[in-house]
């Protein structure tokens, strides 16, 4: 089973372990990611402006390179995730925005949202089922984790369909397949401030203080996250408990812990 990939940049250079975990489960997991050629950034946020589409172009290129090779395409980043989807959605549901985009475009094959795009997790989830990963776990974690969803991975949820905006269950799913044990905690699913670290870092701290210290009053001991600017967010901002991918916990089960 192949799904066209697209790791987008952060995963080349700061969120290398988003990555390289991810590679690697496919693998053991049953499905193979074929890296997108000449891929560009996915611009890190969808601007709502009806009338901007360079933006988007880069993400259409790779919506149509899937379309051409035939496979889905499937993301890790929550952020490049969003983008795409709501890109995707844009270019089935508004006409006006499609045309202008194959226009310019101009290459002879216009595109109109035809490809099936995939967060990493709903691969799991859907087509290879927690219960496989279940069985292939030979390092169980046994410890408790709280997922943080941030607000890109579920929002909007008409347009991502990934899970319940409000009361998601997907990442606490995958914690119970690998042997460890959830922990739901207030704010797991709002936003930790990220967009604004640079012009308001002090609005960003107090945001991500409070769901870190939500999550560890709660009881988790570790904080598992898709987005690498959550991420980096969490820790700058002194979270006490580890923040993970939830690709390194997917590692740690499957094949243990690195030397």
């Amino acid at each position: 089973m192949k799904f066209l990939y697209y790791p987008g940049c952060t995963l080349k250079n700061k969120a290398k372990a988003l990555d390289i975990y991810a590679r690697e489960c496919a693998e053991i997991l049953g499905f193979e990611l074929v890296e997108i050629n000449d891929f560009q950034c996915c611009g890190g946020v969808f601007t709502t402006s009806a009338d901007e589409i360079a933006t988007k172009l880069a993400v259409v290129r790779a919506l149509k390179a899937a379309k051409a090779a035939g496979m889905p395409l499937v993301t890790v980043c929550s952020a490049c995730h969003n983008v795409i989807k709501q890109t995707n959605h844009a270019m089935q549901t508004d006409a006006v925005f499609a045309d202008r985009v194959n226009r310019y475009l101009n290459d002879g094959d216009d595109y109109h949202g035809e490809t099936k795009v995939y967060h990493y997790l709903e691969v799991l989830r859907d087509i290879i089922g927690f219960d496989k990963v279940k069985e292939c776990v030979k390092y169980p974690l046994n410890m408790n984790i709280g997922a943080y969803y941030g607000c890109l991975m579920l929002r909007p949820g008409s347009v991502i369909e990934m899970d319940d905006a409000e009361n998601p269950q997907i990442m606490e799913q995958l914690i119970k397949a690998l042997g460890g044990r959830p922990v739901e905690y207030g704010n797991r699913n709002e936003c930790c401030g990220g967009y604004v670290t640079v012009t308001d870092p002090g609005f960003a701290r107090k945001r991500s203080r409070i769901i870190y210290e939500s999550a560890e009053t709660a009881g988790a001991e570790m904080i598992v996250t898709a987005c690498p600017l959550c991420r980096y967010n969490l820790i700058k901002n002194g979270a006490d408990i580890p923040v993970k991918y939830f690709t390194e916990l997917l590692s740690k089960a499957l094949i243990g812990e690195k030397e």
